[in-house]
């Protein structure tokens, strides 16, 4: 199935769509390009906003994008390489069998699935500013994250039957 076409079936059911992505096999490319594909559009949805803050306060565009490019093309990833140990760790303790390579993938999956929410964000956030529209869509783009994550979790971690 085509990337799109998985991003949008997450929506209706996560699990599902990780027990295919597991099922492609155990591939540590295929995951750090989820994983840098999911920062890369998150530094594009900061796009709007930076711009926005830029020319509100008299500031360099530059700096501000190279700042953000820093942090989420060199730094994000490695925060989520460990974010996924420690929530493949948790999930071992709750009794999870999968292993590091499937949590890694749900949470990586689950930042490139809640990705459109996230840029529709950004949007709103560079044209609206801040205010009660931009906050609920965060808001919901944090929930869908943690659904996508956590349901693609429970579905990497249980046991196989």
């Amino acid at each position: 199935m085509a990337i799109t076409q998985d991003i949008v079936a997450t929506y209706r059911g996560p699990g599902a769509v990780m027990c295919r992505l597991l099922a492609r096999g155990q591939r540590e490319d295929r995951a750090l390009a989820i994983l840098m594909a999911g920062c890369l559009l998150v530094f594009v949805s900061q796009w709007p906003p930076l711009a926005r803050q830029a020319h509100f306060d008299g500031q360099e565009l530059n700096p501000l994008l190279g700042g953000a490019l820093l942090a989420w093309v060199m730094i994000a990833p490695l925060i989520f390489y460990g974010l996924a140990a420690l929530s493949h760790l948790l999930a071992r303790a709750l009794g999870g069998q999968g292993s590091f390579f499937g949590a890694r993938l749900a949470l990586f999956w689950a930042l490139l699935a809640a990705s459109p929410l996230i840029l529709l964000n950004g949007l709103l956030a560079g044209f609206i500013g801040a205010g009660p529209g931009p906050k609920a869509v965060e808001f919901i783009s944090l929930l869908v994250f943690l659904w996508f994550w956590i349901g693609g979790l429970r579905a990497a971690e249980r046991p196989e039957t």
